[in-house]
């Protein structure tokens, strides 16, 4: 399995980098939507696992980009924010699951199971 984690914030990457580990092939990761979306053409990762509250360009709008020229793309908003705004935005952007860093231990069984 090939993951691309998208996530601003040094610590909380090195963090889900970890979890992925014992399972991912491969993993790259970026800090921004933007690098996020050129990152994704050149990798074409099984996974993206997406913050919200990036840089330049948010998490929405590159989830919006990616799934507009990758309708297959499986990206996993991972995010601080749980509220039913943001998940209405991702379900619409494109996301085809939602999960909030505090439940970081369901992660493993959120990319194996079915949408």
């Amino acid at each position: 399995m090939k993951i691309l984690i998208v996530e601003d914030n040094a610590p909380m990457r090195r963090m889900i980098r970890s979890l992925v580990e014992p399972f991912a092939e491969e993993i790259f990761d970026c800090d921004d939507g933007e690098r996020a979306i050129s990152e994704y053409k050149n990798l074409q990762p099984d996974w993206v696992l997406m913050d919200i509250n990036l840089g330049k360009t948010d998490g929405i709008t590159a989830t919006r980009s990616i799934c507009k020229e990758f309708p297959k793309a499986k990206i996993m908003i991972v995010t601080n924010f749980d509220d039913q705004s943001y998940r209405q935005s991702a379900t619409e952007a494109g996301a085809v699951k939602f999960l909030v860093k505090d439940d970081l231990y369901l992660l493993k069984k959120m990319l194996f199971s079915e949408q």
